[in-house]
Order: structure tokens, then sequence, then C-alpha cells
């Protein structure tokens, strides 16, 4: 009977973690590349594109400014979880170290959630 609640938990926790959004402008490399679709080379492009720039307005600004992520992509990487803006909330994960990767965390919006890997 233990058993039987000890995996009920588990599970309801990894699906809870799944669905949790992910705002491309709050994220570090680590979170963005939790994102199924999302490897370290497009996070870091993602992730340059925003310092060089600022924050991404909508989809299509994202679309446009990052090299190799059409409409499409973009449709596919936001039913994955991924957000942009303060239409979702915001997981800012720390990096396995403790330390964000390249730099600073940005502080995520109020009332967001926050992952920790």
């Amino acid at each position: 009977m233990i058993k039987k609640f000890v995996a009920a938990f588990a599970l309801a926790v990894s699906m809870a973690s799944a669905f949790a959004a992910v705002d491309i402008n709050a994220a570090n490399s680590d979170a963005l590349r939790g994102i199924k679709g999302i490897g370290p080379a497009k996070a870091k492009a993602i992730l340059d594109e925003r310092e060089a720039h600022g924050p991404f307005k909508d989809a299509a600004e994202l679309s446009k400014r990052v090299k190799g992520m059409g409409g499409k992509t973009v449709e596919r990487l936001q039913a994955e979880g991924l957000t942009i803006g303060s239409g979702g909330a915001a997981v800012a994960a720390a990096g396995a170290a403790g330390k964000p990767a390249g730099g600073t965390l940005a502080k995520p919006a109020a009332g967001a959630v926050v992952v920790k890997k």
C-alpha cells in the first residue's frame, strides 16, 4: 500500500514539473534546455540575442531575431512550455553548481514558479 502511494506521489511530482512554463526572458541555459527541442546551441543563441538586444516581446520577434527559430518552431516550443514575456509563469532554474549559466539570473515575475535542478 505504501509503495503504491509513494509511486503515485512521485508520478504526480514529475508530471507537475513537466508542465512548468519557462519564460524565455528570465530563463538561463539550463532552463531553456529543459524545453524539448532546445539544445545547448539554440539555448546559447537565444541567450546571446537576449543579452545583445534585450528581452523578446512576442513569438514573432523571437522567430525574427534568433536564426533557425521559424514560426512553426516557436509554436512547437510554446506547446512544450516556452513562454514569452509575462504571459505565463517564469521558471528560472539554477545550474547544477547553483550558479546561473552566463552571468546573472533575472528575477522571476511576481507569483512565478521557481524550479531549481
